[in-house]
């Protein structure tokens, strides 16, 4: 039996539906301890419909204490101190702000707690930022974690030294 006129269309429509959907991008960032601490871990990054996902697992920070979580300009994380990644992220001149707040620095990302074992294991989104090429791409930038808790006051929060930093790279 032959398939109908109609219901060869619609596969036919569907095939190149799913062929024009971009595949994910991904990208990951390995933490390493600056400034003389032991924390460490990874964010796993994917962007899909333009929506960039974050997957935050670090180990040895402060049992249930906030840290300052940003994405910074430079890819380089080779300072012991962490100073080699630039300041925040900021390709619009916005000034420093909370995620999600009105004005904010396109590298101001919700702060992270530690749990009671000095873990963070948490899954956010980003916003204003993609992993593909452009002016907002964080991929080849670097993410940071600050020793103290964002304050989300100018110029970067006061969050203190970096105490874990990753490079983005693109999978």
């Amino acid at each position: 039996m032959r398939p109908s006129i109609p219901l060869l269309l619609l596969a036919t429509a569907l095939t190149g539906a799913c062929a024009t959907m971009p595949p994910p991008l991904k990208a990951r960032a390995t933490m390493e301890p600056k400034s003389g601490s032991s924390v460490a871990g990874e964010v796993r990054l994917n962007e899909a419909r333009g929506v960039v996902h974050a997957r935050v697992e670090l180990t040895g920070l402060a049992p249930g204490s906030e840290h300052g979580f940003h994405v910074h300009e430079k890819g380089d994380c080779s300072a012991a101190d962490g100073t080699s990644a630039g300041g925040h992220f900021n390709p619009s001149g916005a000034p420093h702000g909370q995620a999600g707040s009105a004005a904010h620095h396109a590298g101001d990302i919700p702060s992270v707690t530690a749990d009671a074992a000095g873990k963070v294991k948490v899954d956010m989104v980003l916003e204003g930022v993609t992993l593909a090429a452009g002016p907002t791409s964080i991929a080849g930038r670097s993410i940071v974690v600050h020793r103290d808790r964002d304050d989300y006051t100018p110029p970067s929060g006061n969050s203190g030294p970096r105490v874990a930093c990753g490079v983005i790279a693109a999978q």
